[in-house]
């Protein structure tokens, strides 16, 4: 069984196969969270990025991780040109993230809170569509052993912690 997890901290600082990029379909690394991994991982990640673009509003394509300590990173589409989502534009999105970590094989995955901060969703908004989004994607992507949503906020930590403890809760013993 997969362990899902909260955890209060930079994405950045986790060595993890894979971590996600919340994006537009133009994949500019440019504010936010892509804006950060950036910094910590090189221009390159942003040039590979690019190259793929554009694509659809819940597609994902994977690059290398740069000078990170991840492998890779999974951009994921999740923001309208004008950079507000929905709820079900961030589960499209991390449904695709986990099958696109399963492809390159990933043990392990960290996502940030998508949707919140830029995207305009609230914690606990955020929350629900990610961590169901990939609860029911991780049926299909056995090789993946731990997912940890990285949070930078208090409020986020404790609205993605709940959520997942709710979900854990509601599907019972494995």
């Amino acid at each position: 069984m997969t362990r899902l997890q909260a955890w209060h901290g930079d994405i950045c600082d986790l060595e993890v196969d894979a971590i996600v990029s919340p994006a537009t379909g133009a994949l500019w690394m440019s504010a936010g969270v892509g804006a950060a991994i950036k910094k910590r991982g090189g221009d390159a990640i942003e040039i590979a990025a690019v190259r793929q673009a554009p694509i659809a509003v819940g597609q994902t394509v994977v690059t290398p991780a740069g000078a990170l300590l991840a492998r890779h990173v999974i951009h994921a589409a999740t923001l309208e040109a004008a950079h507000r989502t929905t709820p079900e534009t961030v589960a499209t999105a991390a449904r695709s993230a986990v099958r696109r970590a399963q492809e390159i094989g990933a043990v392990s995955l960290a996502l940030p809170a998508l949707g919140a901060g830029m995207g305009g969703l609230d914690p606990e908004t955020s929350a629900g569509a990610t961590v169901g989004a990939v609860r029911d994607a991780l049926a299909d992507a056995p090789g993946i052993r731990r997912v940890i949503f990285a949070l930078r906020d208090a409020e986020t930590f404790v609205a993605y912690r709940d959520e997942i403890e709710r979900t854990e809760s509601a599907a019972g013993p494995p």
